[in-house]
């Protein structure tokens, strides 16, 4: 696996590019497809390439303290926006190292990526101003135990895990491949869920910053449960 080569947090850059996208998430060992159109953000993946292909994913702040030179028109745009053309933009504490681990370039212009995710990272500041997109300094000591895997999959509640799934799935009218979800690892298969779930960018926040893959799951459950018994008029949650 790509990310076997990172093993302490010393393997880690200390500044790198980063993407801010609202409501986009990545967790270590999950891996994202992105469509990639903005010149600011094809300037960055060509540089990136070069080297070792490690960006920063960190979801934008919810909202961005007023100044002088910015209007309103101009703030309800980038608050609307996924990510924000505002370079003095606060961003999240918390985002993650992914690495570029597949790319297409496409006749449009565009290009297609897929980064898969290493390590999380705590935001120290910004560096250098001189290109289109955003270089930050990073700290990935307070996540460096995602370098080591998902030591304690074996505390969570796999089968209430799957339980829920199955009646999230039923009550949104959604299929899954179970086959594949039962050869699934615990840790990947929470992450996985974590990453694709439908939620807003505070709960999805919430999930990128759970200390322990444990408490992510019961986060995940809660949420689901919370959305069930919402459809469900008066539905209890599982036991």
């Amino acid at each position: 696996m790509i990310t076997e080569r990172y093993n302490k947090p010393s393997d880690m850059p200390s500044s790198l590019p980063v993407f801010p996208l609202r409501g986009i998430i990545l967790l270590p060992r999950t891996a994202l497809p992105f469509n990639i159109f903005e010149p600011r953000y094809l300037e960055m993946v060509d540089d990136v390439l070069g080297g070792e292909r490690l960006i920063g994913l960190i979801q934008p702040a919810s909202r961005s303290p007023q100044s002088s030179d910015v209007t309103p028109d101009k703030l309800l745009d980038d608050e609307r926006s996924d990510s924000p053309q505002d370079r003095n933009w606060p961003l999240r504490r918390v985002g993650s190292i992914g690495r570029i681990t597949g790319f297409e370039e496409q006749e449009n212009g565009r290009m297609a990526i897929t980064v898969t995710g290493i390590c999380r990272f705590e935001l120290q500041g910004e560096t250098d101003l001189t290109k289109p997109y955003r270089l930050c300094d990073v700290s990935v000591d307070p996540y460096g135990a995602d370098l080591l895997g998902d030591e304690d999959e074996g505390e969570v509640d796999r089968e209430k895990l799957l339980s829920l799934l199955r009646l999230y799935l039923n009550a949104n009218d959604m299929t899954a491949d179970w086959r594949s979800i039962h050869r699934s690892s615990t840790g990947y298969l929470v992450n996985t869920l974590c990453i694709h779930s439908p939620y807003g960018p505070e709960e999805k926040q919430a999930l990128l910053e759970a200390k322990t893959l444990k408490i992510r799951a019961e986060i995940l459950m809660a949420l689901a449960e919370m959305e069930i018994a919402s459809k469900n008029e008066g539905g209890g949650t599982l036991q």
